[in-house]
């Protein structure tokens, strides 16, 4: 008996070395900067294992932002619902089996390298066929789509929610059908990959709507209205839109959150208490709700109270706007595009208030950086430019000189050492009233930050 501690700890970490081996080999694919745009692939890996994309309904997010928290949302208003749910979202911000997701946990290590053992050499036979074509074997993204719907087959779950890992046409979550599409907002971001303008980009965005669903959309740009109608046009599906077919009523600030009223497609539900900060999250909540709606109900079945109360009331949302620090406060927030700097700023101004804050900065290099300091501007910070732990970071030379054209010199530094820059920014907001740190501009950079504050003990994560 008194041995039994000792051999669980040998199992769980010969377990999570197993993961990390799944992770490394994952790794060494073409990265997720570098999608390609194709399906045949990902349609060949899931044929072979049995098409484990189809062994439960599917809700399917895309948009440019909140994509992540709203598919979070979704989920713990599933499972409120007494539904057995499976989540893929993207990027990680620690480890990557947070992005799998089992009934509410990060996929157990052990399960996610055994399901790996068992389709590696399916894998294999879909890379030597890429090859024999001419083609490249399977990315990142590729194979570890694969993965996650073979986690979720094993499981099994009930119902998939699974976020787009870039765009939604050709992205490799779209071999699945989803019974409700989900549009968060849509903005310019990954230009480079979706198209130059918003319209190209709600174009392969709106690739996610298959025929007869019921897609549920955020406010969007009229340009982008117009797409996304279109597209359910042609797939005789049914639009649902935020502000006509549901709505936030009314957001007021609360102790750790705010307490939002929502107008669903079926009913109301009021004084809710969400756990999140910043009106942008009530919005996201409105859409989750809605999406909940479609897929139990078709749109026409009021959620039960509790379970609205439940689902919303426990979600969590790592990394968007999350206290890691107290004494002073340190604030994480993976805003990495103007229109999430944007609501970063507005976010902080309705919840918390700051008389004085740091930005540690850091941004990778195929991002607009110029756009998401502008969006920063209003906050009248001081910046300490960093980088992000990735090869497609922007060097923080190159980027401290973008921020002190627009800010002045005398109010930026630079630490390319991303725990340095953070003490440098914690001493000068502790050294004053009412002062703040924020960690900003790549997920990568939060999820690094987040881990810096748990191994110091700064306070409540």
């Amino acid at each position: 008996m008194t041995d039994a501690p000792d051999d669980f700890d040998a199992a769980e970490a010969e377990a999570r070395d197993a993961a990390d081996e799944v992770y490394a080999t994952l790794v060494a694919r073409v990265g997720e900067g570098s999608p390609r745009p194709r399906l045949a692939p990902t349609r060949r890996a899931v044929e072979l294992l049995g098409d484990p994309h189809r062994s439960a309904p599917v809700i399917h997010l895309t948009g440019t932002n909140g994509k992540t928290t709203t598919s979070r949302m979704i989920e713990s208003l599933l499972r409120a619902s007494g539904l057995r749910t499976g989540l893929l979202t993207s990027p990680h911000l620690e480890r990557f089996t947070e992005r799998i997701r089992i009934d509410g946990a990060s996929i157990s290590d052990e399960a996610v390298a055994r399901n790996w053992t068992e389709i590696e050499p399916f894998i294999a036979i879909v890379d030597a066929e890429l090859e024999a074509a001419g083609e490249a074997p399977l990315t990142f993204f590729e194979a570890f789509t694969a993965l996650a719907f073979a986690c979720f087959a094993d499981a099994p779950v009930d119902v998939m929610v699974l976020e787009v890992g870039m765009g939604g046409e050709w992205d490799s979550t779209n071999v699945a059908d989803g019974q409700v599409a989900v549009i968060t907002p849509i903005d310019l971001d990954h230009q480079s990959r979706l198209g130059n303008d918003i319209v190209e980009i709600a174009r392969t965005k709106s690739g996610i709507i298959k025929p007869a669903a019921s897609v549920v959309s955020a406010r969007q740009h009229d340009e982008v209205m117009q797409v996304l109608e279109n597209a359910a046009d042609l797939t005789e599906s049914t639009l649902a839109v935020e502000d006509d077919a549901f709505a936030v009523l009314s957001t007021k600030l609360a102790v750790g959150g705010q307490l939002v009223s929502i107008r669903g497609l079926a009913g109301e539900y009021h004084d809710l208490a969400l756990p999140l900060f910043g009106r942008h999250q009530a919005q996201n909540a409105a859409v989750a709700v809605a999406a909940v709606e479609a897929f139990i109900g078709a749109g026409s079945v009021r959620l039960a109270d509790e379970v609205v109360e439940l689902g919303l009331g426990s979600v969590t949302s790592p990394g968007r706007l999350q206290i890691i620090g107290s004494d002073p406060t340190v604030l994480v927030d993976a805003a990495h595009n103007p229109h999430g700097a944007r609501s970063l700023v507005a976010a902080l101004r309705e919840s918390f208030d700051f008389d004085e804050v740091a930005i540690v900065l850091g941004v990778l290099g195929d991002k607009d950086a110029a756009g998401i300091v502008d969006a920063l501007l209003d906050l009248d910070a001081r910046f300490v430019v960093t980088v992000p732990d990735s090869e497609r970071a922007t060097d923080a030379a190159e980027l401290s000189e973008l921020v002190a054209a627009k800010v002045g010199a005398d109010r930026v530094t630079v630490s390319a050492d991303l725990a340095a820059a953070l003490d440098e920014a914690r001493t000068w907001a502790g050294a004053g009233e009412k002062r703040a740190v924020i960690v900003t501009g790549s997920v990568l950079l939060a999820g690094e930050a987040m881990r810096i504050a748990a191994d110091r003990g700064w306070g409540t994560r």
